[in-house]
Protein backbone atom coordinates (compact mmCIF):
# COMPACT_ATOMS: atom_id res chain seq x y z
CA UNK A 1 0.00 0.00 0.00
CA UNK A 2 1.82 3.38 -0.68
CA UNK A 3 2.13 5.79 2.02
CA UNK A 4 0.16 9.20 2.10
CA UNK A 5 1.76 12.34 3.08
CA UNK A 6 0.05 15.50 4.24
CA UNK A 7 1.40 19.17 4.56
CA UNK A 8 0.46 20.55 8.01
CA UNK A 9 -0.91 23.40 6.17
CA UNK A 10 -3.19 20.91 4.31
CA UNK A 11 -4.25 19.56 7.69
CA UNK A 12 -4.69 23.14 9.48
CA UNK A 13 -7.77 23.49 6.49
CA UNK A 14 -9.30 20.02 6.40
CA UNK A 15 -9.37 19.73 10.41
CA UNK A 16 -10.03 23.68 11.02
CA UNK A 17 -6.93 24.09 12.92
CA UNK A 18 -4.40 27.22 13.59
CA UNK A 19 -1.49 26.73 12.06
CA UNK A 20 1.67 27.91 13.95
CA UNK A 21 4.94 27.50 12.05
CA UNK A 22 6.18 26.42 8.58
CA UNK A 23 2.83 24.99 6.57
CA UNK A 24 5.08 22.73 3.92
CA UNK A 25 6.40 20.55 6.97
CA UNK A 26 5.03 17.08 5.39
CA UNK A 27 4.57 14.03 7.79
CA UNK A 28 3.38 10.54 6.40
CA UNK A 29 2.59 9.04 9.94
CA UNK A 30 2.14 9.13 13.91
CA UNK A 31 4.10 8.52 16.81
CA UNK A 32 4.38 9.47 20.70
CA UNK A 33 5.82 12.96 21.50
CA UNK A 34 8.85 11.34 22.47
CA UNK A 35 9.53 9.41 20.01
CA UNK A 36 7.77 10.09 16.55
CA UNK A 37 10.33 11.45 13.63
CA UNK A 38 10.60 14.30 11.66
CA UNK A 39 8.02 12.74 9.17
CA UNK A 40 5.32 11.96 11.41
CA UNK A 41 2.77 13.93 13.63
CA UNK A 42 2.58 13.68 17.67
CA UNK A 43 0.39 15.26 20.01
CA UNK A 44 0.19 17.44 23.61
CA UNK A 45 -3.16 17.02 25.45
CA UNK A 46 -1.85 15.79 29.31
CA UNK A 47 0.48 18.17 30.95
CA UNK A 48 2.41 15.76 32.62
CA UNK A 49 4.06 14.92 29.38
CA UNK A 50 4.63 19.04 28.39
CA UNK A 51 8.67 18.99 29.87
CA UNK A 52 8.83 15.95 26.24
CA UNK A 53 7.99 19.03 23.87
CA UNK A 54 11.53 20.64 23.75
CA UNK A 55 13.12 17.38 22.79
CA UNK A 56 10.71 16.06 20.75
CA UNK A 57 11.87 15.43 17.28
CA UNK A 58 8.17 15.32 15.67
CA UNK A 59 7.61 16.97 12.43
CA UNK A 60 4.12 18.61 13.54
CA UNK A 61 2.55 18.98 17.31
CA UNK A 62 -0.91 18.96 17.60
CA UNK A 63 -1.07 20.97 20.67
CA UNK A 64 -3.51 23.81 22.55
CA UNK A 65 -2.42 27.36 22.15
CA UNK A 66 -1.08 27.97 25.66
CA UNK A 67 0.90 25.04 25.16
CA UNK A 68 2.25 26.59 21.81
CA UNK A 69 3.69 29.87 23.64
CA UNK A 70 7.29 29.89 22.61
CA UNK A 71 7.67 26.89 20.94
CA UNK A 72 9.63 27.89 17.24
CA UNK A 73 8.33 24.24 15.77
CA UNK A 74 5.17 23.72 13.18
CA UNK A 75 2.48 23.00 15.30
CA UNK A 76 -1.42 22.35 15.02
CA UNK A 77 -3.50 24.36 17.43
CA UNK A 78 -7.09 23.01 18.51
CA UNK A 79 -9.15 23.40 21.58
CA UNK A 80 -9.00 19.33 22.21
CA UNK A 81 -5.41 17.70 20.84
CA UNK A 82 -6.20 14.63 21.97
CA UNK A 83 -9.68 14.75 19.49
CA UNK A 84 -7.75 16.28 16.44
CA UNK A 85 -4.79 13.92 16.71
CA UNK A 86 -7.97 11.05 16.37
CA UNK A 87 -9.18 12.67 13.48
CA UNK A 88 -5.87 13.49 12.12
CA UNK A 89 -4.42 9.96 12.13
CA UNK A 90 -7.34 8.12 10.59
CA UNK A 91 -6.21 9.47 7.47
CA UNK A 92 -2.84 6.65 7.88
CA UNK A 93 -4.86 3.83 8.93
CA UNK A 94 -4.49 1.43 6.52
CA UNK A 95 -8.16 0.27 5.46
CA UNK A 96 -8.29 -2.99 3.48
CA UNK A 97 -10.45 -3.12 0.28
CA UNK A 98 -13.43 -5.26 0.43
CA UNK A 99 -15.01 -6.33 -3.02
CA UNK A 100 -18.82 -5.85 -3.08
CA UNK A 101 -19.77 -9.54 -3.64
CA UNK A 102 -20.90 -12.82 -1.69
CA UNK A 103 -17.77 -15.25 -1.38
CA UNK A 104 -18.38 -18.34 -3.18
CA UNK A 105 -18.46 -21.07 0.04
CA UNK A 106 -20.72 -18.19 1.44
CA UNK A 107 -24.36 -19.78 2.53
CA UNK A 108 -27.25 -17.90 2.34
CA UNK A 109 -30.50 -18.45 2.85
CA UNK A 110 -33.43 -17.87 -0.21
CA UNK A 111 -35.42 -15.80 2.13
CA UNK A 112 -32.35 -13.74 3.29
CA UNK A 113 -31.51 -10.41 1.03
CA UNK A 114 -27.91 -9.24 0.70
CA UNK A 115 -27.31 -5.98 -0.79
CA UNK A 116 -24.98 -5.92 -4.22
CA UNK A 117 -22.97 -3.36 -3.13
CA UNK A 118 -22.35 -5.01 0.32
CA UNK A 119 -19.00 -7.34 0.84
CA UNK A 120 -19.89 -11.35 2.71
CA UNK A 121 -16.40 -12.82 3.04
CA UNK A 122 -15.73 -16.81 2.95
CA UNK A 123 -17.13 -19.21 5.20
CA UNK A 124 -20.29 -16.86 6.22
CA UNK A 125 -23.87 -18.09 6.70
CA UNK A 126 -26.70 -15.61 6.94
CA UNK A 127 -30.01 -17.34 8.28
CA UNK A 128 -33.84 -17.03 7.13
CA UNK A 129 -34.98 -13.32 6.89
CA UNK A 130 -32.35 -11.69 7.46
CA UNK A 131 -30.94 -8.24 5.66
CA UNK A 132 -27.16 -7.18 4.48
CA UNK A 133 -27.44 -3.62 4.22
CA UNK A 134 -25.81 -1.29 0.95
CA UNK A 135 -21.83 -1.10 1.67
CA UNK A 136 -21.97 -3.27 4.84
CA UNK A 137 -18.91 -6.01 5.41
CA UNK A 138 -19.25 -9.50 7.05
CA UNK A 139 -16.16 -10.84 7.40
CA UNK A 140 -14.92 -14.38 7.42
CA UNK A 141 -16.64 -17.02 9.52
CA UNK A 142 -19.32 -14.93 10.54
CA UNK A 143 -23.10 -16.13 11.40
CA UNK A 144 -25.89 -14.05 10.73
CA UNK A 145 -29.00 -16.04 12.22
CA UNK A 146 -33.01 -15.29 11.77
CA UNK A 147 -34.19 -12.22 11.44
CA UNK A 148 -31.32 -10.07 11.27
CA UNK A 149 -30.24 -6.98 10.19
CA UNK A 150 -26.89 -5.56 9.29
CA UNK A 151 -27.15 -1.93 8.66
CA UNK A 152 -25.48 0.05 5.91
CA UNK A 153 -21.72 0.67 6.21
CA UNK A 154 -21.79 -2.10 9.01
CA UNK A 155 -18.86 -4.33 9.39
CA UNK A 156 -18.67 -7.89 11.19
CA UNK A 157 -14.67 -7.68 11.35
CA UNK A 158 -14.37 -11.69 11.72
CA UNK A 159 -15.98 -13.96 13.54
CA UNK A 160 -18.96 -12.71 14.54
CA UNK A 161 -22.13 -14.32 15.33
CA UNK A 162 -25.65 -12.79 15.68
CA UNK A 163 -27.52 -15.27 17.36
CA UNK A 164 -31.40 -14.04 16.30
CA UNK A 165 -32.96 -11.11 15.86
CA UNK A 166 -30.40 -8.91 16.08
CA UNK A 167 -30.82 -5.16 13.77
CA UNK A 168 -27.69 -3.24 13.83
CA UNK A 169 -27.86 0.07 12.69
CA UNK A 170 -25.32 1.91 10.33
CA UNK A 171 -21.39 2.37 10.60
CA UNK A 172 -21.51 -0.26 13.60
CA UNK A 173 -18.57 -1.69 14.28
CA UNK A 174 -18.23 -5.52 15.52
CA UNK A 175 -14.92 -7.04 16.95
CA UNK A 176 -13.60 -10.81 15.87
CA UNK A 177 -15.39 -13.48 18.71
CA UNK A 178 -18.29 -10.87 20.15
CA UNK A 179 -21.79 -12.62 20.07
CA UNK A 180 -25.26 -10.67 20.14
CA UNK A 181 -28.33 -12.34 20.10
CA UNK A 182 -27.75 -15.26 22.47
CA UNK A 183 -30.50 -16.17 24.87
CA UNK A 184 -30.63 -14.50 28.20
CA UNK A 185 -29.80 -15.57 31.28
CA UNK A 186 -33.52 -16.09 32.12
CA UNK A 187 -34.38 -18.98 34.90
CA UNK A 188 -37.58 -20.07 37.72
CA UNK A 189 -37.10 -22.38 39.93
CA UNK A 190 -39.83 -24.82 39.85
CA UNK A 191 -40.10 -28.18 42.16
CA UNK A 192 -36.29 -28.02 43.10
CA UNK A 193 -35.41 -27.53 39.56
CA UNK A 194 -34.55 -24.57 37.26
CA UNK A 195 -36.60 -24.29 34.56
CA UNK A 196 -35.78 -21.79 31.40
CA UNK A 197 -37.49 -19.03 30.80
CA UNK A 198 -38.13 -18.15 26.89
CA UNK A 199 -36.14 -15.27 25.23
CA UNK A 200 -38.39 -13.70 23.39
CA UNK A 201 -36.91 -10.37 22.55
CA UNK A 202 -33.84 -9.24 20.22
CA UNK A 203 -30.91 -6.76 20.41
CA UNK A 204 -31.04 -3.17 18.97
CA UNK A 205 -28.00 -1.77 18.56
CA UNK A 206 -27.99 2.31 17.40
CA UNK A 207 -25.82 3.79 14.74
CA UNK A 208 -22.20 4.20 15.13
CA UNK A 209 -21.33 2.12 18.00
CA UNK A 210 -18.67 -0.27 18.58
CA UNK A 211 -18.26 -3.59 20.06
CA UNK A 212 -15.20 -5.27 21.91
CA UNK A 213 -13.77 -8.82 20.74
CA UNK A 214 -15.22 -11.52 22.41
CA UNK A 215 -17.92 -9.21 24.25
CA UNK A 216 -21.78 -11.13 24.30
CA UNK A 217 -24.55 -9.20 24.38
CA UNK A 218 -27.87 -11.30 25.41
CA UNK A 219 -30.99 -10.79 23.54
CA UNK A 220 -34.06 -9.89 25.60
CA UNK A 221 -36.68 -11.57 27.40
CA UNK A 222 -39.60 -10.06 26.09
CA UNK A 223 -38.61 -6.70 25.15
CA UNK A 224 -35.09 -5.95 22.94
CA UNK A 225 -31.69 -5.11 24.30
CA UNK A 226 -30.97 -2.06 23.51
CA UNK A 227 -27.80 -0.05 22.99
CA UNK A 228 -28.48 3.42 21.49
CA UNK A 229 -26.57 5.61 18.98
CA UNK A 230 -22.29 5.80 19.61
CA UNK A 231 -22.34 2.77 22.55
CA UNK A 232 -18.61 2.02 22.36
CA UNK A 233 -17.85 -1.65 24.29
CA UNK A 234 -14.95 -2.74 25.18
CA UNK A 235 -13.43 -6.29 24.80
CA UNK A 236 -14.96 -9.26 27.11
CA UNK A 237 -17.86 -7.11 28.31
CA UNK A 238 -21.10 -9.40 29.36
CA UNK A 239 -24.55 -6.95 28.81
CA UNK A 240 -27.27 -9.11 30.20
CA UNK A 241 -30.80 -9.38 28.66
CA UNK A 242 -32.94 -6.26 28.91
CA UNK A 243 -30.15 -4.01 29.72
CA UNK A 244 -30.39 -0.15 27.86
CA UNK A 245 -27.29 1.48 27.31
CA UNK A 246 -27.91 5.40 26.68
CA UNK A 247 -26.23 7.19 23.92
CA UNK A 248 -22.59 8.01 24.06
CA UNK A 249 -21.83 5.58 26.82
CA UNK A 250 -18.21 3.55 26.67
CA UNK A 251 -17.85 0.82 29.13
CA UNK A 252 -13.86 -0.49 29.25
CA UNK A 253 -13.56 -4.40 29.48
CA UNK A 254 -14.07 -7.23 31.47
CA UNK A 255 -17.27 -4.78 32.88
CA UNK A 256 -20.43 -6.73 33.53
CA UNK A 257 -23.85 -5.14 33.02
CA UNK A 258 -26.93 -7.41 34.69
CA UNK A 259 -30.06 -7.64 33.47
CA UNK A 260 -32.51 -4.79 32.62
CA UNK A 261 -29.97 -2.09 34.31
CA UNK A 262 -30.68 1.15 32.50
CA UNK A 263 -27.86 3.45 32.06
CA UNK A 264 -27.86 6.59 30.88
CA UNK A 265 -26.19 8.75 28.47
CA UNK A 266 -22.54 9.85 28.74
CA UNK A 267 -21.88 7.85 31.14
CA UNK A 268 -18.03 5.86 31.61
CA UNK A 269 -17.83 2.85 33.32
CA UNK A 270 -14.23 1.24 34.46
CA UNK A 271 -12.39 -2.27 33.13
CA UNK A 272 -13.78 -4.98 35.73
CA UNK A 273 -16.67 -3.24 37.41
CA UNK A 274 -20.04 -4.60 37.26
CA UNK A 275 -23.58 -3.44 37.44
CA UNK A 276 -26.32 -5.30 39.31
CA UNK A 277 -29.73 -5.67 37.38
CA UNK A 278 -32.97 -3.91 37.96
CA UNK A 279 -31.26 -0.68 38.91
CA UNK A 280 -30.84 2.37 36.90
CA UNK A 281 -28.00 4.96 36.14
CA UNK A 282 -28.27 8.31 35.57
CA UNK A 283 -26.87 10.67 32.32
CA UNK A 284 -23.45 11.23 32.71
CA UNK A 285 -21.91 9.15 35.69
CA UNK A 286 -18.34 7.84 35.99
CA UNK A 287 -17.88 4.28 37.26
CA UNK A 288 -14.10 3.62 38.53
CA UNK A 289 -12.61 0.68 37.51
CA UNK A 290 -13.46 -2.86 39.68
CA UNK A 291 -16.41 -0.55 41.12
CA UNK A 292 -19.74 -2.50 42.03
CA UNK A 293 -22.83 -0.81 41.52
CA UNK A 294 -25.24 -1.91 44.09
CA UNK A 295 -27.72 0.47 43.78
CA UNK A 296 -29.14 3.16 41.49
CA UNK A 297 -27.43 6.23 41.01
CA UNK A 298 -29.53 9.23 40.30
CA UNK A 299 -26.99 12.24 40.32
CA UNK A 300 -24.01 13.00 38.01
CA UNK A 301 -20.93 12.41 38.82
CA UNK A 302 -18.13 10.22 39.48
CA UNK A 303 -18.63 6.86 41.66
CA UNK A 304 -15.95 4.00 43.27
CA UNK A 305 -15.75 1.20 45.49
CA UNK A 306 -13.62 -1.38 47.10
CA UNK A 307 -10.82 -1.99 48.89
CA UNK A 308 -7.66 -0.28 47.91
CA UNK A 309 -4.25 -2.36 46.79
CA UNK A 310 -2.16 -2.45 50.12
CA UNK A 311 0.46 -5.55 51.10
CA UNK A 312 -1.01 -8.21 52.18
CA UNK A 313 -0.56 -8.77 55.88
CA UNK A 314 -1.99 -5.61 56.22
CA UNK A 315 -5.18 -6.33 54.03
CA UNK A 316 -5.60 -9.51 56.54
CA UNK A 317 -5.54 -7.00 59.59
CA UNK A 318 -8.00 -4.91 58.13
CA UNK A 319 -10.24 -7.83 56.26
CA UNK A 320 -10.29 -9.08 60.09
CA UNK A 321 -11.96 -5.74 61.37
CA UNK A 322 -14.56 -5.12 58.81
CA UNK A 323 -16.86 -7.51 60.57
CA UNK A 324 -16.06 -5.22 63.70
CA UNK A 325 -17.53 -2.05 61.81
CA UNK A 326 -20.71 -2.45 62.95
CA UNK A 327 -20.24 -2.69 66.12
CA UNK A 328 -17.37 -0.12 66.69
CA UNK A 329 -20.33 2.34 65.01
CA UNK A 330 -22.71 1.26 67.77
CA UNK A 331 -20.30 1.92 70.39
CA UNK A 332 -19.41 5.15 69.45
CA UNK A 333 -22.88 6.19 68.68
CA UNK A 334 -23.81 5.38 72.20
CA UNK A 335 -26.46 2.76 70.69
CA UNK A 336 -25.09 -0.25 72.60
CA UNK A 337 -22.45 -1.38 75.02
CA UNK A 338 -19.22 -3.43 74.50
CA UNK A 339 -19.52 -7.47 75.45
Amino acid sequence: MASVAYTADELAQRFGLRLHGDGAVRVDGVGTLARAGASQLAFLANPKYRSQLAQSQAGIVVMREDDAAGYDRTALIARDPYAAFARISALFEPRPVRDAGVHASAVVDPSASVDPSAHVGPFVSIGARSRVEPGAIVGPGCVIGEDCVVGAGSELVARVTLVARVRLGQRVTIHPGAVLGAAGFGLAMEAGRWLNVPQLGGVTVGDDCEIGANTCIDRGAIEDTVLEEDVRLDNLIQIGHNVVIGAHTAIAGCAAVAGSARIGRYCLIGGAAGVVGHLEICDKVVVTAMSLVTSSIREPGEYSSGTPLMDNRSWRKNAARFKQLDALARRIGGRGTAD
